[in-house]
C-alpha cells in the first residue's frame, strides 16, 4: 500500500501499546487507554485511530526515541506504508495537542532516529471519563428513529450491576447481557441505556428484536433504526460505513431467536466502526472476536430457614420485588413475621426470575401467601438453561406461564393467544378489532385487555396521547403456540390483517401540514406489523384476497421510511394479482406509485418507472384523488428533470399547481410554486422562476411543518432559488443561500442529496473550487450510508471537475468520462451537460481539441430536441472557445453572439456575462474597434459578487476598472 492512508476502521488484530490500561495524564491532557479517548480539560479531542495509536505508543514510551518503523508497523500492522502517512499523522497530532503553542512540547522528532514524547507523563488509577451532551433538538431526520423506552421509575436489586456492566461496556466496548428468560435483561439493558445517554451525547438506539422474525430482517432493521434509507436486502455495508466514524451506544435486545445474523452484524461494527459501543441481551452468548459475557445473575432472596424478620426479609431484591409487585396488584395486607418465610420459599422456588416473581406476585390477592406456595409445586417447574443447546425460550418459560395461563378466566385466555399476533406495541382500538370477533361487545374485550395489564400479562407503554400495550416477548412466543393449537390462527392473521389496512389507510391523511405529526408517528409504529402481515397474506391462500388491499395500503409507508427496495418488492408482487376488482382502484394507485418512485431511485430512471407514475397517475384522475394527483404530478415532473426531458416540466408543474389550489392547501400551494420555479429554472426562464420561488418561500413554514404522508412533502423552493440568483446576476446572496440550505438539518434523504449536489454546482459557477471539493465528499458520504448510487456517480463527477478546474486534468478526465457512462446508462442527464463542458475544455487543454468539440457539439444537439435548457448558452460559449481555439474565428464569433442573445433572454446575466468575456478576448485579438463595449455594459448591470472568478476576470479584462 503506497500513499496517504486515512481509514479510521479498528482492526481485529490491533497492536495495543506496551502500558497497563490506564489513564496517562500529561500538562492539559488526560489519555484513556481503554476507551481509546484523549480529552483537555475535560472535554474529548477529535482523533483519528491511526493518529490515537501513534500517541498511544509514543506516551507509553515517554522519554524514548521509537523508531519511524515502529511507529508504521503499529499502527499499520501488516501493511507497507511510506512515511508521508506517518508525518501526516504526527502532524495531526501536534495540531490536537497544540504542539509549540505558547511554550508547549509534546512530540519531538530525532533526526534519522524517530520520535519522542518529551511532555512529563502521570499516571492515575482508570476512571470512567464524563462528557457533558449538549442540548440540541433531534434533526427531522431522527425524528422516525425509534427512541429510548421509558426510564422505569423504580429498578430493584440490579444498580450495582448497572453501574458495573456500564464501566465494563465503556471499557469493553462490546459486553452480552446473558441469562434466562425472564431473569430482567431487558430491564437492565433499558436503565444502562439512560444511564450512557449523556455519556454518548444522547447517541443511543435502543432496538427490540422480539419484533423481528425473520433473521434475513436484522440487518435492515438496524439500519432503518439508524435512519438509513433501505434499497436492497443486505445494507450490512451501508451500516458499516454510517457507523465507522461516529460515537454511538447501539443497544440490541433480545436477540436469542436471531442470534445467527445479530452475532455476524455485531461482530464487523465492532471490528470497523471503534467508536460504537454494542450492548446485547441474549439467552445465549454470540460467540464471536471481541464479545464480553455478563451474566446476570437470579435476584437474591433470602434464606430458607434463618427465622428472618419481614423487616430483614425486605432487604433482599427477589422479596422486595415479591412484596411491591403483589402490593400494585391489590394486596393491601402487611407482610407479617411470620408470613417470611413464606416469601423466602416462594423466592426460592421461582430461582429469583424477575418475571416469574412477577407473575406469581399478582395472583397474592386472589390466592393469598400459603395458596401460591401451593400452585408453585403442583403446577410450576422451572429449568433454567444458558447453553446453546437448551429448548427455546418459551419452553424454558413455558411452565411458568402455564401456571398463570391457567389462573385467568377463559375470556382473558382468548384475548391473550389472540394478541400474540401483534408484533408490535398495538392500540386499544387494535386490540379490540383483533381480539374480537363480530358481534363482540367491546366492553368484554376491553375488560379483558384490563385484566391482562393487572396481571402482568400485558404491560402498558404510555405513547401521548395514545396509550399502547405489549406482551412481554416471553408471554407471546406462549400465547403464540396457544393460538395455533386453538385453531383459530388463520381468522386471527385474517382480522389483523385488515386492521392494519384499516389503520394504514385512516392515516394517510393528507389534509394538511398540522394534522399530520401524530399520524405520520402512528404509521411508523405499524411498520413492523404491516410487514407481517404482508407476509401471512402473500405466504396463506387464506390471505389472497387481502393481497392487493393490503399491500396497497402498506406502499405509502414503504416510501414515507425510505424503504424503496421492499416497497418496489411488494408493490410488483401485488401488481401481479390485479384483478377486475382491483384494477383501477385506490390501491392500484398506491401500488404503481410507489413502484414508479422506486424504480425511479433504485435502479434507473426507465420506461417502466415512467409507465407506472402514469397509470398510477390516470388512476387518480378517475378516482378524483386530488392529493395523490399532485403527489405523481410531483414525481413525473422529478423523472424528466432527471432524464433531461424539459418539454414535459412546466405542464406537469402547472397542473400540480392547478390541483394544489383546488385543494386549497398553504404547504401544497407552496411544494406547487416549487415545482413551477424549478421547471423555469431548468427550461431557462430564470426571471420568472424567481417569482415563483420567492412566492413560495413567503409561506415556506407551512412546508417545514409537513409530515412525510403530505403530499408536497420535501419541496425546498429555496434548493433552485440559489441557482436563479447566481444567473440572475446576485452572487452573493446565491452563496448566502446555500448556506442556509447545507446548514439545515436533512428533511429527506433524497432531498438532502438534491441540496448538496446543486450547492456544488453553484460553488464551481463562482469558482469557489475548494467548496466543491467539500461538497462532493459530503454527497458521497451521505448518498453511500443511504444506498443512493446515481447521486455517488454524481459525487464522482463533481470531483472530477475539481481535479480538471485545478490543472489534475488527465485524471480528472478519466474519472469524467467513467462518470458521463455510468449517468448515460442510467438516464441522468441533469448533471451530464455539465460534466460533459468540463470534460471539451480538459481534452482541448490535453491537444485533443477535435474530440472536445465533438462531445460538446453532440450535448448541444442533444438538449435542443428536448426544449431549452438553462445552460444551454454556457454550451454555446464553450463551443466558441473551442472553436477560436481551433482558429475558426467565424464560428466562434456567431456562437458567441447566439449565447449572448440565448443568455439575454433567459435573464441570465453571469451567463452573458461569461461570454462578453470570452466575445472581447476574441475582438481584441482580432483588433477590432471597441472590443469592451459589450463587456463594459454588461459589468455595469452588476451590484454585487464582485470577488468571484467571473467578475474578477471581467475586470482584469477591463483594465482593472473598479466596481
Amino acid at each position: 500500500m503506497t500513499g496517504l492512508d486515512t481509514t479510521s476502521g479498528s482492526r481485529a488484530n490491533l497492536v495495543r501499546a506496551p502500558h497497563d490500561a490506564g489513564i496517562a495524564s500529561f500538562g492539559p491532557f488526560s489519555l484513556h487507554d481503554k476507551t481509546r479517548l484523549l480529552e483537555r480539560d475535560g472535554v474529548p479531542v477529535k482523533l483519528g485511530s491511526r493518529a490515537l495509536d501513534i500517541l498511544l505508543l509514543l506516551v507509553s514510551r515517554a522519554g524514548d526515541v521509537v523508531s519511524k518503523n515502529e511507529l508504521l508497523a503499529h499502527a499499520w500492522p501488516g501493511l507497507a506504508v511510506e512515511e508521508i502517512s506517518l508525518r501526516v499523522h504526527i502532524a495531526e497530532l501536534r495540531k490536537a495537542l497544540g504542539d509549540g503553542k505558547e511554550g508547549a512540547r509534546y512530540i519531538t522528532n530525532v533526526p534519522s532516529r524517530g520520535y519522542c514524547f518529551v511532555a512529563p507523563v502521570q499516571r492515575i488509577a482508570d476512571a470512567i471519563p464524563v462528557v457533558s451532551p449538549p442540548e440540541q433538538a433531534p434533526s427531522a431526520a431522527e425524528a422516525s428513529v425509534p427512541v429510548l423506552p421509558p426510564r422505569l421509575e423504580r429498578m430493584i436489586g440490579r444498580d450495582d450491576v448497572v453501574r458495573e456492566v456500564a464501566q465494563r461496556l465503556l471499557a469493553e466496548r462490546f459486553i452480552t447481557l446473558r441469562g434466562p428468560g425472564g431473569i430482567g435483561k431487558t430491564t437492565v439493558a433499558i436503565a444502562l441505556a439512560h444511564e450512557l445517554s449523556a455519556r454518548f451525547e444522547g447517541q443511543v438506539r435502543f432496538l427490540d428484536f422480539s419484533m423481528v422474525k425473520d433473521a434475513a430482517l436484522v440487518a435492515g432493521t438496524v439500519a432503518w433504526a439508524l435512519g438509513l434509507v433501505v434499497h436492497h436486502s443486505d445494507p450490512t455495508e451501508n451500516i458499516i460505513g454510517h457507523l465507522r466514524n461516529r460515537r454511538l451506544l447501539l443497544v440490541l435486545d433480545s436477540c436469542e431467536h436471531v442470534v445467527e445474523a445479530i452475532a455476524a452484524l455485531a461482530e464487523r461494527i465492532h471490528q470497523q466502526a471503534p467508536g460504537v459501543s454494542i450492548l446485547v441481551t441474549s439467552r445465549e452468548s454470540l460467540l464471536v472476536e471481541g464479545e464480553q459475557i455478563f451474566e446476570l445473575a437470579p435476584l437474591e432472596g433470602p434464606p430458607q430457614g434463618a427465622r428472618l424478620s419481614a423487616r430483614e426479609m425486605l432487604a433482599y431484591p427477589a422479596a422486595r420485588l415479591f412484596t411491591e409487585r403483589a402490593a400494585a396488584a391489590g394486596h393491601r395486607e402487611e407482610i407479617a413475621d411470620e408470613d417470611a418465610e413464606i416469601v423466602a420459599e416462594i423466592c426460592s422456588k421461582l430461582d429469583g426470575i424477575a418475571l416469574a416473581i412477577e407473575l406469581a406476585a399478582v395472583r397474592v390477592g386472589t390466592h393469598g401467601l400459603r395458596e401460591i406456595v401451593t400452585l408453585l409445586d403442583g403446577r410450576l417447574k422451572l429449568e433454567w438453561r444458558g447453553r446453546r443447546t437448551a429448548p427455546p425460550r418459551h419452553q424454558t418459560l413455558g411452565a411458568m406461564l402455564d401456571w398463570s395461563y391457567g389462573l385467568i378466566s377463559e375470556s382473558e385466555r382468548i384475548v391473550l393467544r389472540r394478541l400474540a399476533i401483534f408484533a408490535a406495541p398495538f392500540t386499544l382500538q387494535g386490540a379490540t378489532m383483533v381480539a374480537g370477533e363480530e358481534g363482540d361487545p367491546v366492553e368484554r374485550i376491553v375488560e379483558s385487555l384490563e385484566q391482562l395489564v393487572a396481571k402482568s400479562l400485558i404491560s402498558v407503554r404510555p405513547d401521548a396521547p395514545v396509550t399502547r400495550y405489549r406482551l412481554l416477548d416471553t408471554t407471546r412466543a406462549y400465547a403464540t403456540q396457544k393460538l395455533a393449537d386453538s385453531g383459530e390462527a388463520t381468522s386471527v392473521a385474517r382480522r389483523h390483517a385488515r386492521y392494519i389496512q384499516h389503520a394504514l389507510e385512516t392515516t394517510a391523511t393528507d389534509s394538511g401540514a398540522g394534522n399530520l405529526a401524530s399520524s405520520s408517528r402512528a404509521r411508523t409504529l405499524l411498520f413492523s406489523d404491516a410487514r407481517a402481515a404482508l407476509t401471512w397474506a402473500f405466504s396463506n391462500n387464506e390471505g389472497a384476497e387481502l393481497r392487493v388491499p393490503l399491500a396497497g395500503a402498506c406502499a405509502r409507508l414503504f416510501v414515507e421510511l425510505n424503504l424503496l427496495d421492499e416497497g418496489r418488492l411488494w408493490s410488483s408482487r401485488a401488481l401481479s394479482m390485479l384483478d377486475d376488482s382491483t384494477r383501477g382502484s385506490a390501491w392500484e394507485l398506491e401500488l404503481q406509485a410507489t413502484l414508479g418512485h422506486a424504480f425511479m431511485f433504485t435502479e434507473r430512471n426507465s420506461d417502466q418507472a415512467e409507465l407506472a407514475l402514469r397509470r398510477g397517475l390516470e388512476i387518480a384522475e378517475a378516482l378524483g384523488d386530488l392529493p395523490n394527483k399532485f403527489r405523481l404530478l410531483a414525481r413525473l415532473n422529478m423523472f424528466y428533470r432527471r432524464t433531461g426531458d424539459f418539454r414535459e416540466l412546466l405542464p406537469t408543474a402547472f397542473e400540480a399547481e392547478r390541483v394544489a389550489r383546488e385543494i386549497g392547501d398553504k404547504a401544497g400551494l407552496v411544494g406547487a410554486k416549487a415545482l413551477v420555479g424549478v421547471s423555469y429554472h431548468l427550461i431557462g426562464d430564470q426571471r420568472t422562476a424567481q417569482l415563483h420561488l420567492d412566492e413560495g418561500l413567503l409561506d415556506a413554514g407551512a412546508l417545514r411543518g409537513a409530515q412525510p404522508g403530505h403530499f408536497s412533502y420535501a419541496r425546498m423552493p429555496q434548493v433552485p432559488l440559489a441557482r436563479v440568483l447566481w444567473l440572475l446576476g446576485f452572487p452573493d446572496r446565491a452563496v448566502e443561500c446555500v448556506h442556509s440550505i447545507i446548514k439545515a438539518a436533512p428533511q429527506d434523504a433524497v432531498m438532502h442529496c438534491i441540496a448538496l449536489c446543486w450547492s456544488a454546482s453553484l460553488y464551481g459557477w463562482i469558482g469557489d473550487w475548494s467548496s466543491v471539493e467539500q461538497m462532493a465528499g459530503r454527497i458521497s458520504t451521505h448518498a453511500a450510508s443511504h444506498a443512493l448510487a446515481p447521486y455517488q456517480a454524481v459525487a464522482a463527477g463533481f470531483r472530477a471537475q475539481t481535479m480538471i478546474a485545478l490543472g489534475e486534468r488527465k485524471a480528472g478526465i478519466e474519472l469524467l468520462q467513467n462518470v458521463l457512462a455510468r449517468l448515460h446508462a442510467d438516464r441522468y442527464e441533469l448533471y451530464a451537460s455539465a460534466f460533459i463542458s468540463e470534460l471539451s475544455q480538459g481534452l482541448a487543454e490535453l491537444g485533443q481539441l477535435a474530440e472536445g468539440l465533438r462531445i460538446l457539439r453532440e450535448a448541444i444537439d442533444r438538449i435542443e430536441p428536448a426544449g431549452a435548457a438553462f445552460d444551454a448558452p454556457e454550451l454555446l460559449r464553450l463551443r466558441g472557445e473551442l472553436e477560436a481555439r481551433g482558429g475558426d474565428t467565424n464560428a466562434a464569433e456567431a456562437s458567441f453572439v447566439a449565447s449572448i442573445a440565448l443568455a439575454e433572454k433567459q435573464g441570465a446575466l453571469s451567463w452573458r456575462l461569461r461570454t462578453e468575456t470570452s466575445l472581447a478576448r476574441l475582438r481584441r485579438k482580432q483588433r477590432k474597434a471597441k472590443p469592451l463595449d459589450g463587456l463594459a455594459e454588461t459589468y455595469a448591470r452588476f451590484t454585487e459578487g464582485f470577488e468571484t472568478a467571473d467578475l474578477k476576470a471581467a475586470r482584469e479584462l477591463l483594465g482593472g476598472a473598479s466596481k
